[in-house]
């Protein structure tokens, strides 16, 4: 894993949901720069979902929604999956 910064924003949700859900903020940085799995959003042509399990949070998996057509990116939220859990 690389410790150079990576150029992120969160929206105010994506930070009232970090807050809220207790979730590491390098875990967002992490899951961006060294996503598992990539999936285009359903609804949204500019934003994609990164996911990653995280071992610290007991292998739980962290979905982060990510504007791409924004300089820099812009974390849109961000959740742990419980779908996910044990696929990746």
């Amino acid at each position: 894993m690389s410790n150079q910064p990576f150029p992120y924003a969160l929206s105010n949700h994506a930070k009232i949901r970090l807050a809220e859900r207790r979730i590491d903020l390098q875990w967002v940085a992490l899951t961006l720069r060294e996503p598992i799995l990539l999936e285009p959003h359903p609804d949204d042509a500019d934003c994609q979902c990164a996911y990653r399990g995280i071992p610290e949070a007991e292998g739980r998996v962290l979905k982060v929604v990510y504007n791409t057509a924004t300089e820099p990116w812009r974390v849109v939220t961000v959740h742990v999956n419980r779908r996910m859990r044990g696929r990746l």
